[in-house]
């Protein structure tokens, strides 16, 4: 059969590494050592998959512009402290490396930094299965498309021939605004309810459905 889909772009944290809470908690962490509000767990979820500034800005709008470099610095020390420690969700590994044993180029869009996505990449063993990724620090930050153009363009795939599969709304809103089919999981980041609201293909809820739903439709 053929494949409708040649290009499948992963989010990273709440897609493919189960990275949520752990976000959640560093930027808990971080507010608290800059003595600003410890903004509650599902403000702090909302922004998962932004840029750090972005994410930071809106999670705790009462951080002030000079103190964006201590918030980040804090967040940082955080989430590195432990990332060494999280895990893929359960199967991650074998879809991945199935859908690169079928020919389908894969790449990452995130909102990590670029060290950060190398750490990840390299801490999961999956770096050698993506033939290219984009990070929030050397690109435009989600819902912005140019991290799906972007990658498009440099591995020559259309825009109907490219899916993007995300945990939040923010993934959706990007693949939308680049003309390019998204895909929904709801383990991640976001609740259900706001990603069906996006109207993707459809949406998953675990690992398992994930892999099924790309053996019957991509």
């Amino acid at each position: 059969m053929a494949k409708r889909f040649e290009l499948i772009v992963f989010d990273w944290d709440g897609t493919l590494m189960d990275s949520a809470a752990a976000i959640v908690r560093a930027i808990q962490a971080a507010s608290a050592d800059l003595g600003l509000p410890v903004p509650p767990d599902a403000r702090a979820r909302h922004v998962i998959g932004l840029g750090l500034v972005d994410a930071l800005r809106h999670a705790v709008p009462e951080l002030a512009e000079k103190d964006y470099p201590a918030m980040v610095e804090r967040y940082r020390h955080h989430y590195l402290s432990g990332d060494h420690e999280l895990e893929l969700f359960e199967g991650t590994h074998a879809l991945i490396e199935s859908l690169h044993g079928q020919g389908y180029s894969l790449a990452v869009a995130t909102g990590k930094s670029r060290k950060g996505l190398a750490r990840a990449l390299g801490f999961s063993g999956l770096g050698r299965f993506f033939h290219a990724t984009r990070c929030a620090d050397e690109c435009f930050s989600k819902p912005h498309p140019a991290m799906l153009e972007e990658l498009m363009d440099e591995l020559g795939v259309a825009r109907g021939a490219s899916l993007m599969i995300g945990d939040t709304t923010h993934d959706l809103q990007m693949a939308r605004n680049a003309g390019v089919a998204g895909l929904a999981v709801s383990y991640g980041a976001h609740p259900v309810e706001q990603l069906l609201a996006e109207a993707p293909l459809a949406c998953v809820h675990t690992p398992a459905e994930l892999r099924a739903w790309l053996e019957a439709h991509a």
